[in-house]
């Protein structure tokens, strides 16, 4: 498993990112605070504070590589 934070600001931005984590068969979870979250929910995920940093949990370490060079736009460092 890896964690990264990133960053979900904007409308735009969480439909994006519902979009391409939805092209992978792995599980992605975002924490925020004591919610954990499907990252594949948009539901989900406008249930959380979006204006802060949130950490996302991804469960796959064969395509780990591509699949931060996807989620790019969304991480913060």
């Amino acid at each position: 498993m890896k964690s990264v934070k990133i960053s979900l600001n904007s409308i735009d931005k969480v439909k994006a990112f519902v979009n391409d984590v939805t092209k992978f068969d792995s599980e992605f979870d975002l924490v925020s605070g004591r919610y954990v979250i499907d990252a594949k929910s948009i539901m989900g995920i406008f249930s959380l504070d979006l204006s802060k940093v949130i950490d996302l949990n991804i469960h796959d370490d064969k395509n780990l590589d591509y699949i931060l060079d996807v989620l790019k736009p969304y991480i913060v460092e």
